[in-house]
């Protein structure tokens, strides 16, 4: 096929849209999903996809934890919208797979077919088309699948790291946003909340928070999860370990009151996967202090109006999930530290529940 026959792309989608017209590929209900590469995209044969964590948590409420009935629900949403975009939630994941083809305008030249790559946009604005869902990762949110996916000449990548397992590379490259974030805001010396902390993004930002606060600073876990609190403890990355309910802001609150000494932190760092811990985050943090919110189940709302009833004077920011160099960072992370890349291999590199 010659250049001038190969069907022209906008480079950030806006030729997928399907409905409503006029709107970006993320906010659209429907993506033309076919599976041709337009000059300035580049087309994925599909391993594998990584719903985010609010997303799933959600599937699987709905679907009362029955495996096959999440299965269903994947393949009606990405039938009906032509991309994974959860219409509860909002939120999508990312993905894993093979470059099939790379558009003759696509701006990385050094890419080959049969590369393996990570995309590093939302599944909310990925056209995406499923042949098949093989399985489901009941614990993880890992689906194997066979599909075709495109990436737009605008959307990030990361080629697959070879000294890290598969699975373990999707996990922590879904939250790679987290803790690069967490590198700009947190300062030495400052105290900070994780709540959220056992899970992937939560964990790396509790790395990341404790290695920029340094010695004189103080992190500070909040995790439910018993397990999760054990894998916590076992790492060593905090100043203090609350087992405490996100979503019981009082009770955050007096927990947090009491290890500051009523100072509270600096910067709080949202990463819990469920509704209602908007003002628990509020809460934990002092006056003049950060609230970033990194979690997929946060309501602008919520966070905005319950700062204001509490007359909370924070500044409150949302979790960019793209920043320059985060795939890097994160996956140097598990290089770094031993005790996480393990804690990841066992989570997402042992032995799946698939049905």
């Amino acid at each position: 096929m010659t250049h001038a026959s190969v069907p022209k792309g906008h480079p950030l989608g806006l030729h997928r849209v399907l409905e409503p017209s006029g709107v970006l590929p993320q906010p659209a209900w429907r993506l033309d999903a076919r599976p041709v590469c337009c000059d300035n995209e580049l087309l994925i044969d599909v391993l594998r996809l990584n719903i985010d964590s609010a997303s799933f948590s959600q599937l699987k409420e709905e679907a009362g934890g029955d495996p096959k009935a999440v299965k269903r629900r994947i393949a009606e949403i990405v039938r009906e919208r032509g991309k994974m975009h959860n219409p509860v939630t909002g939120s999508g994941g990312m993905l894993i797979g093979r470059v099939a083809e790379v558009g003759p305008r696509f701006p990385d030249p050094h890419l080959q077919v049969g590369d393996k790559i990570a995309t590093l946009v939302s599944l909310t604005l990925t056209p995406l088309y499923l042949e098949s869902i093989e399985n489901v990762d009941m614990k993880t949110g890992q689906v194997e699948v066979k599909g075709k996916a495109v990436l737009f000449a605008s959307g990030p990548f990361a080629r697959l790291p070879e000294d890290l397992p598969e699975r373990v590379a999707l996990a922590a490259l879904d939250v790679c946003g987290a803790p690069a974030q967490t590198v700009r805001l947190v300062k030495p010396g400052q105290t900070v909340v994780v709540m959220g902390a056992g899970g992937k993004s939560g964990i790396l930002c509790l790395y990341q928070a404790k290695k920029r606060a340094g010695p004189k600073g103080r992190v500070i876990a909040l995790e439910n999860g018993q397990q999760a609190c054990a894998d916590i403890a076992a790492l060593g990355l905090t100043d203090d370990l609350i087992r405490v309910d996100a979503t019981d802001p009082v009770a955050v609150l007096t927990e947090v009151e009491r290890v500051t000494d009523g100072d509270l932190a600096d910067v709080t760092i949202n990463c819990v996967n469920v509704p209602g811990t908007e003002l628990s985050a509020i809460l934990a943090t002092k006056d003049g202090g950060t609230v970033c919110f990194f979690s997929m189940a946060v309501r602008f709302t919520a966070a905005a109006l319950g700062a204001e009833g509490v007359g909370k004077d924070v500044q409150m920011m949302i979790g960019n999930g793209y920043v320059r160099g985060h795939a890097a960072l994160t996956l140097d992370i598990l290089r770094e530290c031993e005790g996480l890349r393990k804690l990841f291999v066992s989570r997402y590199a042992g032995s799946a529940q698939r049905v």
